[in-house]
């Protein structure tokens, strides 16, 4: 009766020890299982001023995930900013999104890692009060190139063939052009003009001499008849 009564004992100790044998391994699995509580993101300014998104993962059990981000407005999603994936680590394994993000903007994170997590990251993100400033120098204005097309040069002006100026015909003169004078006319019809006076002295100094020479040639011939 005793053996028995130890028997049932040792029997209760065993069944004690593996019930919290049981609750250990099941509490160090969950602790080494992914978890939502693995992953947090921030919003903020990257070393050149841009807006960024960080998401980081802490799983130490490795687990993939995907990571989507969208832009909410009223409570609902405006757009999807981008998805990637990430293999968490212990020290912490982070994916980086560029987001121009306003002031004060929120953002939903969500995280899914196989049949184990599918929700979001809580409490939403919000993007600081001041937006970012960009430390980048503007990039220098481009020097103008040089035209390609060569510069006409004073040999290369085309000059007027001889038989373009000469094809040209003179311009005549208008309806208003004043019409020659009637005596002007009239001299040139009859032949009268400046050199009549000179055409009547010689004519008149012939007869002079004409008249000369036919009266010494009839003297002449009286004397030669009175000898």
């Amino acid at each position: 009766m005793s053996i028995s009564r130890r028997t049932a004992r040792s029997v209760r100790i065993l069944g004690v020890a593996s019930a919290s044998a049981a609750l250990a391994l099941g509490v160090a699995g969950n602790a080494l299982a992914c978890n939502i509580r693995d992953f947090s993101a921030v919003a903020s300014c990257d070393e050149n001023g841009k807006g960024i998104i960080t998401v980081t993962d802490t799983d130490s059990s490795g687990k993939e995930a995907v990571v989507s981000i969208f832009l909410e407005s009223n409570g609902a999603d405006a757009k999807k900013i981008g998805e990637q994936t990430v293999t968490g680590t212990r020290e912490g394994a982070t994916v980086t999104f560029s987001e121009d993000w306003a002031p004060k903007a929120q953002y939903r994170v969500h995280i899914k890692a196989g049949n184990i997590v599918d929700e979001d990251i809580s409490p939403a993100v919000t993007a600081p009060s001041e937006a970012c400033k960009s430390t980048e120098s503007p990039s220098p204005s481009e020097t103008p190139k040089p035209s390609e097309t060569p510069s006409q040069t004073p040999s290369d002006t085309p000059t007027p063939s001889a038989s373009e100026s000469t094809s040209t015909a003179p311009a005549t003169p208008g309806e208003n052009a004043p019409s020659p004078a009637a005596g002007d006319s009239n001299l040139a019809e009859t032949g009268a003009n400046s050199n009549t006076p000179m055409i009547a002295g010689i004519a008149g100094a012939l007869v002079v001499v004409g008249g000369g020479a036919v009266f010494f040639g009839m003297r002449r011939r009286g004397a030669s008849k009175a000898n």
